[in-house]
């Protein structure tokens, strides 16, 4: 003649509902028997919705992964590009010319008067 006490919490009983819920879910049923399957399509709209932001904040990460990237290659093709600046603006220098001219065994130089200029 044992009387159970309401109330009272067994740690076997929240095994029990663990599993059972585990199994439910796995199932399928677990919102069946939570008797939310009014709330189906709402459910449903709030996953595809999570789901959505998800996948858009990963979209933006690998964006911004390569944005930082391509910063990266754009400032060593701007050093490139500022290198190959001054190696052209040291070839149209004037004594480079002549340097140059003499090792091509060029006549060419440069004037050693001044130039005349002739009025009409």
């Amino acid at each position: 003649m044992e009387e159970e006490v309401k109330g009272t919490f067994k740690l076997a009983d929240l095994g029990s509902l663990l599993l059972n819920s585990f199994k439910a879910v796995l199932k399928g049923e677990f919102l069946l028997r939570l008797n939310a399957s009014r709330y189906f399509i709402h459910i449903v709209y709030a996953f595809v919705l999570m789901a959505g932001i998800i996948w858009i904040s990963l979209k933006i990460d690998d964006t911004t992964a390569r944005v930082e990237q391509n910063k990266a290659v754009l400032e060593d093709l701007e050093i490139v590009c500022k290198q190959r600046e001054f190696e052209l603006v040291e070839c149209c220098r004037r004594s480079t010319v002549e340097k140059n001219l003499i090792k091509m065994g060029s006549e060419l130089r440069d004037r050693e008067t001044p130039l005349t200029v002739m009025k009409k």
